[in-house]
Order: structure tokens, then C-alpha cells, then sequence
């Protein structure tokens, strides 16, 4: 389990991370979510040991995470940048994580050879960026992590590929218990293969909830009024846009409760329309204000 309590970390007066509390728990796919900015790869450099977080605490299983060497070697982590030694190859790499990772196994390592088909002995620089993102899961995957830490985790990697790392990770998390923090923009793939999600903004934390609880406290209703008219003002919504004579509604009810507040009008259609991750993500952080602005030149 991830425990991140009242962290605070500055870069000079500007507060990245701003009092951020969030639990992972133990065996789940948790997403990080937040527009750019927000604090999420600064979170995910304080869980892995490279920034120390200026107040709170952060520890995963227990155990604090700055200079626990110990717990680090249990602890996998593929960042958007993911370092490689310039000259090196997938096979050296594998040498330099056998180092100090005690649990890397050479057995799957030779598994995963079959699943990535990459030659070992190519220089990395010399490979793709989809290529490196393959060598990365490859390596990570082989080292056998209890928590595994993933930032844009896919980027570059083809539609089947990316069908073949959600795989490998998701039987680690159904076999071995593996917990697993992945932050990402395609918020479309994360409702996916994620049973919890955390909204990050401006370096706090909006709010955490199962995706199961998220989705069940926003619906969006299509609804025709009486002779077309417009919603009425009493009625609490997040969002509302009309084509034709049909009201979109955004409400933070779930499906029964906004139904029966809408009954009292006999409205002739309510329809109720399932929300997607990204939907929820754009009104969770702010409505109108977070959607696409028409600019007219």
C-alpha cells in the first residue's frame, strides 16, 4: 500500500505539491490524474526517492521512502524519461538492475524476450521511442517489483503493444499482488485497466474514489422539457448544452436521484447517459472552464 500524507514540496516560493494526501491500496491499479502542471511527476519523484518531500510523509508498505534502500529495491519505476546509460544495451541494463534488484529473475527476463523481440545487444540510443518504452517494461517487469510506478507509461508504443504491457502488468497484479500508481493523460486507456482513481489540480488532491464510486456519483441525462423549454434554474447542474430540443445535463447525482428531481417537471424524455473517465475528469476539475473554448477570429 502507497501512503501519501500532507506532502509538501517547493521549488523556491512555488509549492509543486501542496498538502497532497492519497492511499493506494494494496494489489489495485491506481490512476493519477491532473492537467498539465498539476504535481503528478513531482509526486512521482518524491515516491521514488529522487525528490524529499519538504513536509508530510510518504511510504509505501509501511516504510518511509527516502534513502530506504531496502524498500527501494522492491519498488520498479518507469518514468517518462526513462535513463539508460548512453552506450548501453538492453542486456548491460539487465546486468545494472540484477545489481540491486535481488529478486531479478533471469527466467522471465527470458520469457519477456519472446513477448518484446528486441535484440538485446543493440544499443539503446539506437532504438526507437517506442522501442525504449518496450526495453523499459522488459527490464522493470524482470526485476519482480512489489510496487510498480508508472509515468505516461505507453507513450509511443503501437495499439497491440500497448494491449501487451496492460497484460503483463495486470497478471502481475492478479498473480503476485503487485501494486501498481500510473500516471496518464489518455484517460481513455486508464478506465481501462485502473479500479481507483485520484484527480490532481494546482498541487492538491481534488479527490480519490474507486472508478466504480466516481462514475456512480456524475450522470449526464438527455432531457426534452414541455413544448422544448429550457432547465429549470432550480435544478443543480454542472454543465447543461441544448441541440434541438435536447438538454444535455451534467448533474453530480447518480442516475436514480437525478431522474426522480427531474420527474417533478414531466419532462417527455430523461434518458441517462454513462460518463466517461475524461468527461468526469473535465467537470471534476471545474466544468465550462476546463472545455473547449471556441476562439473567433
Amino acid at each position: 500500500m502507497i501512503e501519501v500524507k500532507n506532502t509538501v514540496k517547493r521549488f523556491g516560493e512555488f509549492a509543486a505539491l501542496d498538502g497532497v494526501s492519497l492511499t493506494v491500496p494494496a494489489g489495485s491499479v491506481y490512476g493519477l490524474v491532473g492537467p498539465n502542471g498539476a504535481g503528478k511527476s513531482t509526486l512521482i519523484r518524491c515516491l521514488t526517492g529522487i525528490y524529499q518531500a519538504d513536509e508530510g510523509t510518504l511510504s509505501i508498505d509501511g516504510q518511509p521512502v527516502w534513502e530506504n534502500e531496502a524498500l527501494k529495491s522492491r519498488v520498479a519505476a518507469i518514468p517518462d524519461d526513462w535513463y539508460y546509460f548512453p552506450q548501453a544495451t538492453i542486456r548491460d541494463m539487465c546486468r545494472f538492475y540484477r545489481g540491486f534488484y535481488p529478486r531479478f529473475s533471469m527466467e522471465r527476463y527470458e520469457k519477456l524476450k519472446e513477448v518484446f523481440e528486441i535484440d538485446e545487444k543493440r544499443t539503446l540510443r539506437r532504438l526507437s521511442k517506442g522501442m525504449q518504452k518496450q526495453a523499459a517494461f522488459w527490464l522493470m517487469l524482470s526485476c519482480m517489483p512489489d510496487c510498480l510506478i508508472l509515468d505516461e507509461p505507453v507513450d509511443g508504443l503501437d495499439p497491440v503493444m500497448r494491449r501487451q504491457v496492460w497484460s503483463l502488468v495486470l497478471g502481475d497484479v492478479a498473480q503476485r499482488n503487485m501494486t501498481v500508481l500510473v500516471s496518464s493523460h489518455n484517460l481513455r486507456e486508464l478506465e481501462d485497466v485502473c479500479d481507483h482513481v485520484g484527480i490532481l489540480d494546482r498541487g492538491k488532491v481534488l479527490l480519490e474514489r474507486s472508478l466504480a464510486q466516481l462514475q456512480d456519483n456524475m450522470v449526464k441525462l438527455q432531457v426534452v422539457f414541455k413544448d422544448g423549454g429550457d432547465v429549470p434554474p432550480e435544478i443543480p447542474v454542472l454543465h447543461a448544452s441544448k441541440v434541438g430540443r435536447i438538454h444535455t445535463l451534467i448533474m453530480r447525482n447518480n442516475a436514480e436521484e437525478a431522474e426522480n428531481m427531474l420527474a417533478a417537471y414531466e419532462p417527455m424524455l430523461v434518458d441517462a447517459v454513462p460518463l466517461t473517465l475524461e468527461e468526469i475528469f473535465i467537470y471534476e476539475l471545474g466544468g465550462a472552464n476546463y472545455a473547449v473554448k471556441d476562439i473567433v477570429l
